[in-house]
């Protein structure tokens, strides 16, 4: 099987809401595919800028690594995405701006009391890292 390396984050901003994105009817976290020459740490950071528009970010600490597997149409084949997640934060003040290109919808600010309500809509990757990254902040 094939497999892909990505990266993304999770990202608070000055009222310690967690980042998250809508797209194809899920609710995620930024993330996305490593480029050849790249370091883990900078395919985080600039996927996150890329997906959300936010551009003051500050890389934090690696929270952990998900898997999860799902059908390529591109190459017609069963592929497998090793995603290294980080928490990171984010000046305030910033727009946000969804990259359409990449089904993004919506982005949203979640605050922890209702971050359950987002999770319940998402894929049990995320709802684990979200729940990793909850018990080490």
């Amino acid at each position: 099987m094939k497999k892909i390396i990505a990266a993304g984050g999770l990202v608070s901003n000055e009222n310690n809401e967690l980042l998250m994105i809508f797209r194809r009817g899920k609710w995620d976290l930024p993330k996305g595919k490593l480029d050849e020459g790249e370091t883990i740490e900078a395919c985080a950071l600039r996927e996150v800028q890329e997906e959300t528009g936010l551009k003051d970010i500050t890389l934090q600490k690696f929270i952990g690594i998900t898997n999860h597997e799902y059908f390529d149409t591109h190459s017609n084949k069963d592929v497998i995405k090793e995603s290294h997640w980080y928490a990171m934060t984010a000046a305030p003040g910033q727009p946000l701006t969804p990259q359409t290109e990449e089904d993004i919808e919506d982005i949203e600010w979640v605050r922890k009391e209702i971050l359950e309500i987002y999770l319940n809509n998402s894929y049990p990757n995320i709802v684990d890292i979200v729940e990793k990254y909850l018990l080490e902040a």
